[in-house]
């Protein structure tokens, strides 16, 4: 297969399934394998996997552009400026949770098995989760507790690949009693500096690691650009399927995903 084919195909895999809940790191490990992408193929290097998550964290800004013009805008209003603290919150237990795993030297797992695990742990989560909230009033409000609980979403998603960073969060507000919509745009706005910031540090080693493939500028701008168009489309159309839905369909394709993955490893 063409280089720059497989590059779209791999920006499509990652502007679909980067915000929903369902593991973007077990797709892209199965359309690694499917391509035939051997491991020092620039394709499979961090730089281009980071690169094409950015494309579709820059997504995120234009489907909240709405709202992201408000931060700017109305900052001085209580309502505004506790909403955007409420996410630097999150982001500093993030950050601070980050830095404190790599400083005890926390090794993400390469293998199939412990990332198959996660997205099938995560998808009986969620069918647990739907159940137990269905009989539950939902509330709109995010308080302190949810948003630094939802930072610690983020924390389990990086410790554990195949977790979903969308899913974990989503999943840790939903359990306190958040509301779908309200779960899922803060879950998404709070992905913005989360991944841009990853990206950034993870970009900068990746472009001075001796024993990286050489970087094809053109390959890093076709999937970048086709992760974002990609991933643009899938959060309006996940905006609108929660306005009516429950998240029971991507627990049960989560499970599924996991057993598929595990039966693949063996």
């Amino acid at each position: 297969m063409q280089d720059w084919l497989a590059a779209i195909l791999l920006g499509i895999v990652e502007g679909v399934t980067e915000f929903l809940p369902i593991s973007s790191t077990g797709h892209l490990l199965l359309a690694e394998h499917w391509l035939g992408l051997k491991k020092e193929h620039f394709l499979r290097s961090d730089f281009f996997n980071i690169g094409i998550q950015s494309g579709a964290v820059l997504a995120v800004i234009a489907v909240f552009s709405t709202r992201v013009k408000e931060f700017a805008t109305r900052f001085t209003e209580p309502t505004t400026r506790e909403y955007l603290l409420k996410i630097a919150g999150a982001f500093v237990v993030t950050a601070v949770g980050g830095l404190a795993m790599k400083k005890l030297g926390l090794k993400l797992p390469e293998e199939i098995g412990p990332i198959a695990w996660a997205t099938l742990i995560g998808g009986v989560l969620f069918l647990v989760a739907e159940r137990w909230l269905k009989e539950r009033p939902a509330v709109g409000d995010i308080t302190w507790a949810i948003a630094l609980a939802i930072g610690v979403g983020q924390l389990v998603a990086a410790a554990f690949p195949g977790a979903s960073r969308s899913g974990t969060t989503i999943l840790a507000a939903l359990l306190l009693g958040l509301s779908r919509p309200a779960a899922t745009e803060f879950s998404f706005l709070l992905g913005v500096p989360t991944l841009l910031a990853a990206g950034v540090y993870s970009g900068y080693k990746a472009l001075k690691d001796p024993g990286a493939p050489p970087v094809d500028w053109s390959l890093f701008a076709l999937g970048t650009a086709v992760s974002a168009g990609t991933a643009f489309l899938t959060v309006k159309w996940l905006l609108h399927f929660i306005q009516q839905h429950t998240f029971v369909v991507f627990g049960w394709y989560r499970i599924l995903l996991g057993a598929g993955l595990l039966l693949w490893g063996r």
